[in-house]
């Protein structure tokens, strides 16, 4: 296509049983968790063990030697470490004649790196870990406490519960990624849930996106944009209808078809009838206007490292974009063909009309091409006209969005920012910064209060 026009192995010491449900793997992380199960070492009891103090070299060694030292078993430890502070976790098994001589060596030998220590037994093992159902992803400038209380007692309030936070962004707005368990993950019974987490977004004012946990949203492999208002900032018909004097009349049938109250094809007739007569050196001087969303190069760049295909569809022109999808390296590009007459716009475009319905169609055989599921699919878009191309990717975000396409969309955006994409796919922006520093593409532009409130 032209880019134009496996068995699993036991672990020792482990017992791990897993059902199935309809034979299909079972997606309820609740009821996952309690068919876990894991054999301690005859005579041995559970123990949670926790270090935490001023980050310091020498920690963590420290700390398995005086576990070494007492014969325990590892079932799972967790470290991180949070503005200089570090927190080490573990569950453990322990012969109880040592649990407090076992304290007292880690309290003894953590003490001169200034550690402090709890171990508590534990009267029965639980499962290790949570597995969260979906992720949801906070974006704002600023995100305050009350933000996330507000989210925090919705989720509760059908049955959700937060199983871990982490920070995933601190520009060009402050971002949290929350993992969470759903009273019922089954399909659909989370739309309530959904709806609430909608409506609080309108109320606070953060962008709130929720989606599925698991491999299936880290499988994403094709991201499909819209060009005008999504891509870049304008309207690339409203830009060349201002050379004939006409772009007040044009942006009123525009702003009316993405509302969805025109038909798109015939509102793009009607439109471009307005160029009529233009030179069509016109293209070439609109081409070099325009103007990228903030955050488009980070956001393809990225993606592209990941072994993502970019691809653009667009209801402007092909004559416009050529240049900037080269530019862009974009896999994929569709967008209409003005007619050029004699060195004129005559007025009048050739071909199929990229619409509603092509941008879908699109999309599904860029997917094909790729040899992709459309569940790996990405789709972004801000009109009416985007609505069944963002219904038909495995994940529709709505950018600045219309209300109709909003009622549809996966996620929302309402920044103007285009690397909230890359926030609600889970990848932060640490990860971001650390490949742009390694081959000099790193760069932040400070930005202005009205940037962030836009």
């Amino acid at each position: 296509m032209s880019r134009w026009g496996s068995g699993a192995q036991a672990t020792p010491g482990l017992s791990v049983r897993l059902t199935k449900c309809n034979n299909k793997d079972v997606n309820s992380s609740t009821s996952l968790a309690s068919d876990i199960t894991v054999n301690l070492s005859p005579g041995l009891v559970p123990a949670v063990v926790i270090v935490s103090g001023a980050d310091r070299p020498g920690v963590s060694g420290a700390f398995f030697r005086v576990l070494a030292s007492h014969q325990v078993q590892l079932l799972d430890v967790e470290q991180s470490q949070f503005r200089g502070r570090l927190n080490l976790a573990s569950l453990i098994g322990v012969d109880p004649a040592r649990v407090e001589t076992l304290k007292e060596g880690l309290s003894e030998t953590l003490r001169g790196y200034g550690q402090s220590v709890s171990v508590e037994v534990q009267e029965t093992l639980h499962s290790t870990r949570p597995l969260s159902t979906h992720a949801v992803v906070v974006l704002g400038d600023p995100v305050t406490a009350s933000h996330v209380s507000r989210i925090g007692q919705t989720l509760a309030d059908y049955g959700a519960n937060i199983d871990t936070i982490r920070g995933i962004a601190d520009y060009p707005l402050t971002g949290l990624e929350l993992s969470v368990t759903v009273a019922d993950p089954t399909p659909g019974g989370g739309v309530a849930m959904r709806k609430a987490l909608a409506e609080l977004t309108c109320q606070i004012g953060v962008d709130i996106a929720i989606e599925r946990a698991g491999l299936q949203r880290r499988s994403k492999r094709l991201i499909c944009f819209d060009c005008d208002s999504t891509l870049i900032t304008g309207e690339v018909i409203e830009m060349l209808a201002a050379r004939a004097g006409r772009e007040a009349e044009v942006a009123e049938v525009t702003a009316r078809a993405m509302r969805g109250e025109l038909d798109f094809e015939e509102s793009l007739r009607e439109r471009v009838q307005a160029l009529a007569g233009l030179d069509a050196s016109v293209i070439d001087d609109v081409a070099a206007e325009i103007e990228l969303t903030p955050g488009a190069r980070t956001t393809i760049r990225t993606l592209k490292r990941m072994g993502y295909k970019a691809a653009v569809v667009s209801g402007g022109f092909i004559q416009v974009l050529e240049d900037l999808a080269q530019e862009l390296d974009l896999d994929y590009v569709r967008a209409n063909t003005l007619e050029i007459v004699d060195g004129k716009l005559t007025g009048r475009v050739v071909g199929k009309v990229v619409d509603r319905a092509a941008k879908a169609e699109f999309l599904s055989e860029f997917a094909a091409d790729s040899g992709l599921k459309m569940h790996q699919t990405v789709a972004v878009g801000d009109g009416a006209n985007d609505i069944d191309m963002l219904s038909a990717a495995g994940l529709g975000i709505a950018f600045n969005a219309k209300p109709a396409l909003r009622e549809v969309a996966d996620a929302s955006v309402n920044h103007p920012f285009l690397d909230e994409v890359l926030y609600i796919l889970g990848i932060s922006r640490t990860e971001i910064d650390k490949e742009d520093l390694s081959d000099g593409s790193f760069r932040r532009v400070p930005l202005t209060t009205s940037e962030t409130k836009a």
